[in-house]
């Protein structure tokens, strides 16, 4: 079992490529982008992975083996390690340009992949460091709210009108990036705002998270600008903004077209055919197994090396990385994906295709 854990220092593929590739100065800046999104999609056309799950008596031992949690503890400082070496790199006048745009996208692939993912996974657990590390991770992408949002409006809401993170049929990426990041942003402010008020506390006071997360992610860019310049600040933002494309197109992906039937005022409880799941096995360890989604709507209290496989979840053509490129081309996505849609709206009962 522990060398079973150690598969999953496969994720650490991404923020050592991303370093590579920033302390590169050259062409090579772009070595991380195809890495994971050429090379990688390309393997995964070949695989389809393993839908075998642990056993009772694996699952509870891995479930208490903690190099799994050192395994995902461990990025936070690669993250800082990843932001600080970026930042010095990109500020260098006698750097080209071509090298910089290179480089700011290995930063906002290491913020997507590597900073809101491993903090997504972190926001879900019950400890105060946990939580801490996950808010400090989304920082380095702006993307803080992301912390409320998720945990308390998308895990209620997914798969329904109601939830901006839920791709809709016919739906394209790009309409959907409008769409989900001005409403979860909303969203947010507006979970936490209810909360506030069931406390009986005042909206604008040191308790409201997203005040504190404006204020926090205002500081860092104000330091950024002053200590490295404007130039590299708007780099970073860039950077910034390339990571939450990335998950944002991700949230895209996961629930494109699947909807939850309405009983009345309430909707039926979020089940395994909610999600679209993939077990192609590079993006399942280089993601922390974010691609069994249909397990983690299921339980969201469940850790990632425990995720499971279901014989009745939706299940991708290829990997999430494969998947991401997918997306950017409408045509061919609503293609391929309607297709699989129809198949499994004509097997499945359970569900409501909107």
């Amino acid at each position: 079992m522990k060398l079973r854990g150690m598969k999953y220092a496969l994720v650490y593929t991404t923020p050592i490529v991303v370093i590579l590739s920033i302390l590169s100065g050259n062409y090579w800046s772009y070595s991380a982008v195809i890495l994971l999104f050429v090379i990688i999609p390309f393997l995964e056309l070949f695989t389809k992975g393993s839908a075998k799950n642990l056993d009772k008596i694996e699952e509870a031992i891995a479930k208490e083996d903690k190099i799994y949690d050192w395994l995902i503890y461990g990025l936070v400082p690669f993250q800082y390690i990843i932001l600080i070496i970026f930042l010095f790199q990109v500020s260098n006048e006698h750097l080209p340009l071509y090298y910089k745009i290179g480089a700011t996208i290995a930063y906002g692939m290491a913020c997507g992949i590597v900073g809101i993912n491993a903090a997504h996974e972190l926001g879900h657990r019950v400890t105060w460091y946990e939580q801490l590390f996950s808010k400090m991770l989304l920082l380095t992408t702006l993307y803080m709210h992301f912390f409320i949002e998720h945990n308390r409006g998308h895990h209620k809401n997914v798969s329904t009108d109601d939830d901006p993170a839920s791709s809709r049929l016919g739906e394209t990426v790009y309409a959907f990036y409008v769409r989900t990041i001005w409403g979860s942003w909303i969203s947010a402010w507006h979970l936490e705002t209810e909360k506030l008020k069931r406390k009986n506390t005042a909206v604008l006071s040191y308790k409201n998270e997203m005040l504190l997360y404006q204020i926090v992610q205002l500081l860092l860019l104000i330091g950024i600008g002053l200590f490295f310049g404007v130039k590299t600040l708007l780099l970073f933002m860039l950077g910034s903004v390339i990571g939450i494309l990335l998950l944002e197109t991700v949230n895209y992906i996961e629930h494109y077209g699947l909807r939850r039937k309405k009983n009345g005022d309430k909707y039926e409880r979020t089940m395994p055919i909610h999600s679209w799941n993939s077990n192609h096995p590079v993006g399942r360890l280089i993601l922390l197994e974010l691609s069994r989604h249909s397990d983690h709507h299921y339980m969201a209290s469940r850790k990632y090396q425990i995720l499971r496989h279901f014989d009745e979840s939706p299940q991708m053509p290829t990997g999430y990385p494969g998947m991401l490129l997918l997306a950017l081309f409408p045509a061919l996505w609503f293609k391929i994906m309607h297709r699989r849609i129809d198949v499994y709206r004509q097997t499945q009962k359970g569900t409501e295709l909107a």
